[in-house]
């Protein structure tokens, strides 16, 4: 891993940082204060919402400006967000909060991932460059989080004072700028080859065109699905563990395996990144996710469910590099930021929808017909894997 893609990793967990400590410090406050659970639930979902809407423009300008205009405004937005809540702890100052911190990660994401993408050589590359950078995420939900609940705690006279949630919050406003000072020496590329492939005169180039390109429409549903089943996951395990009389404890150990397992594939693939095709990788990561779901419900140890929960880690966590790196390559290098906006997009749609969704078919069908629902669906979402189109445009050949 050289200099540039450890610049890029750090700032984007120092953004993304501040939106999940965030994401931990405002619900808090607002529980404090007195407020319903539904309005936590909305509070919590406006973290998402902003990247449902803003991905799209901000990956437009992510393709007119590279990297550090959109990653320097991503900053400016955090650290003003998480900022107003230190001087206005209230709950519609904490909902604006979450609006602003959520849009500037997802922005900077989108910035970083393009620019990360159109500075490699080929497709090895991409894969061991991908395979690094979703490491970022999973570092960024724990320091952030960790941070803010040691200032909670240690900050104000008491645990749990209001002074200790503005000393969260002021933390949290200065974590972006620490992406600003890694992202700051990262080098520029040629800015020609982010305004290639536009014809003088010609229609205007629409993000959904991007649709009808078959191959890019099946990555982006079998994104969705990979997303989909790591939803359900963190939705229907805590009901699963509650049915079995599982603690506490136990559930957020499950919870804990998964992610260690799923951090711990990502760590490893890049030695890896030479052997592996992005198809058949994700081919059998849906697979093996389809057998793990129907084997799920029918366990009622612990340790059963831990081991099964390692297995869905290991599998699952192998799915964003690959899709980034096919991503990467099967849209031309101009519109890769249009790209990676519909794919921020879709996935923070599904994450605001799909508990809803989880949560009526639960109801109707139960935890068990919800695991083997969605596992019916990663079935058809292996099949589908194997049919994207491998085909790698002349421009990225050439970034």
């Amino acid at each position: 891993m050289n200099t540039t893609l450890a610049r890029l990793i750090a700032g984007q967990i120092c953004v993304h940082g501040s939106m999940a400590g965030m994401r931990l410090a405002a619900p808090l406050l607002a529980l404090r204060e007195g407020y319903s659970a539904a309005a936590v639930g909305l509070l919590v979902a406006l973290f998402a919402l902003t990247q449902v809407f803003l991905a799209l423009p901000a990956g437009r300008h992510a393709d007119r400006h590279g990297l550090k205009r959109p990653v320097g405004y991503s900053v400016a937005v955090a650290c003003a967000g998480a900022g107003l809540a230190v001087v206005f702890p209230t709950f519609p100052v904490l909902c604006v909060a979450a609006l602003m911190t959520g849009a500037a990660a997802g922005a900077a994401t989108i910035a970083v991932q393009r620019h990360a993408g159109r500075a490699v050589h080929d497709a090895t590359e991409l894969k061991q460059v991908f395979s690094w950078l979703s490491i970022g995420p999973a570092v960024s939900n724990f320091i952030g989080p960790f941070a803010a609940g040691l200032a909670i705690d240690l900050a104000g006279s008491t645990p749990g004072s209001l002074e200790g949630y503005r000393a969260a919050f002021a933390l949290l406003a200065l974590l972006p700028l620490l992406s600003w000072f890694c992202v700051r020496g990262v080098p520029d590329l040629p800015a020609a080859s982010a305004a290639a492939g536009s014809t003088p005169g010609g229609p205007p180039q629409r993000a959904w065109d991007l649709l009808g390109d078959a191959p890019f429409r099946r990555l982006l549903i079998v994104n969705w699905l990979i997303s989909s089943c790591w939803d359900v996951h963190a939705f229907a395990v805590p009901l699963l563990g509650h049915e079995r009389g599982l603690s506490a404890a136990v559930i957020g150990t499950i919870f804990g395996a998964f992610a260690i397992a799923a951090t711990v594939i990502r760590v490893l693939m890049p030695f890896f990144a030479k052997r592996l095709r992005e198809q058949a990788v994700m081919a059998v990561a849906m697979l093996v996710t389809a057998v793990l779901f129907a084997v799920y419900p029918l366990l009622h140890s612990a340790w059963a469910m831990g081991l099964c929960s390692v297995l869905l880690g290991l599998a699952l966590g192998t799915g964003q590099p690959m899709v980034m790196s096919l991503l990467h390559q099967i849209t031309p290098s101009h519109r890769q930021g249009e790209a990676l906006g519909l794919r921020l997009m879709a996935i923070n749609a599904s994450s605001v929808l799909m508990p809803l969704m989880f949560g009526s078919a639960g109801a109707v069908i139960g935890v068990s017909g919800l695991f083997w629902a969605v596992g019916a669906a990663g079935l058809g979402g292996s099949r589908l894997a194997w049919r994207i189109a491998n085909r790698v445009p002349k421009e990225a050949q050439k970034a």
